[in-house]
């Protein structure tokens, strides 16, 4: 898995990684050996438009 920051994530401390593929992975820094939120990556791409479009 080839996790990278979130560009949204800002330079502080509390950041996001994502990996993306099939399935778009999210964790945060400060506790990568805990759980990751998975969402199917054509679901993640519809969040990511709507927010784009203020429709959230």
């Amino acid at each position: 898995m080839d996790w990278h920051k979130s560009t949204y994530s800002g330079q502080g401390a509390n950041c996001v990684e994502v990996a993306e593929g099939d399935q778009t992975l999210m964790r945060d820094t400060q506790h990568r050996d805990q759980a990751h939120l998975a969402v199917p990556a054509d679901e993640w791409r519809a969040f990511v438009i709507a927010a784009a479009d203020g429709e959230l």
